[in-house]
């Protein structure tokens, strides 16, 4: 049998180069949400705190100018937060009583009114860092976010407020007559407000919690009983008054919350990550 032909080892054919590895696809890149962080930047720990200074100096001056702003119309809002005090003299019992007052109340309102740009500055030094899904979830909690801070404050204002005043005045009116000093009346009204809009931003946490997974809507139902006894507390804690009309009504308050942040989880499908 005749022999095959057999190339010399020089001649032999080379491999077929390896083909390089297709690149992602963005629907690939998509699939998984939260293995990149598209915004990343490498910074060193002076860089990041360099800029976190500049952010918080920036929102100082927003709040600085909002404050200033507000000052120049400061009387007309004291005058809208003593409209739920009707029929009530307030008194200035040391001087420079309402220029302290006024000062206070420019502070609140200009920290309010520069709360979007606050927001907008945290959000800047956070984003870099967070995931494609991450990201999704800050638009919906900022927004949530500010409008549920002004319903507290609208709520305190044109519920807790009135209904504390009722009580105050009538347990004692056939006693003493009710002259209040400018001063604690404001810092009352300020506080009650304040806590109350802090207290309105549990339904944006919930969500938050429940679209990262820790936590679903299950689990936050079968907890409700230790949730009224937290609202119970918190109404206790958060009202600078010891009525308790307006213990129950911010208690209340926050249970309903609660309840509808269990519906946004349950309406936004988050499910807590099996166990493994």
């Amino acid at each position: 049998m005749p022999e095959p032909d057999l190339l010399p080892e020089a001649a032999q054919p080379l491999p077929p180069p390896l083909a390089p590895l297709p690149a992602p696809s963005r629907a690939s890149l998509a699939a998984d949400p939260d293995s990149e962080t598209p915004g990343e930047v490498e910074m060193t720990l002076v860089e990041h705190l360099e800029e976190l200074r500049w952010r918080i100096l920036r929102s100082l001056v927003a709040v600085v100018a909002g404050a200033a702003l507000c000052l120049v119309f400061v009387r007309p809002l004291v005058r809208l937060l003593e409209l739920p005090a009707a029929g009530i003299r307030f008194l200035q019992l040391a001087p420079g009583e309402f220029l302290f007052v006024s000062l206070k109340v420019a502070g609140y309102a200009g920290l309010t009114l520069a709360l979007p740009w606050v927001l907008f500055e945290l959000l800047a030094f956070v984003l870099p860092g967070l995931t494609r899904r991450e990201r999704r979830l800050v638009a919906p909690a900022v927004a949530g976010s500010s409008l549920l801070f002004l319903a507290g404050l609208a709520f305190a204002w044109w519920a807790l407020v009135p209904a504390a005043l009722r009580f105050l005045v009538s347990y004692g009116a056939d006693v003493v007559e009710p002259i209040w000093s400018i001063e604690r009346y404001l810092d009352f009204v300020l506080l009650l407000m304040v806590a109350t809009a802090l207290a309105f931003q549990l339904p944006v946490l919930q969500l938050v919690l429940g679209a990262l997974g820790l936590i679903d809507a299950p689990t936050m139902l079968r907890a409700w009983r230790w949730v009224v006894l937290g609202s119970a507390l918190a109404g206790a804690v958060l009202t600078p008054s010891t009525d308790p009309i307006t213990m129950l009504l911010l208690a209340g308050a926050i249970t309903a919350l609660y309840l509808v942040g269990v519906g946004l989880v349950a309406l936004s499908g988050s499910r807590r990550p099996a166990q493994a």
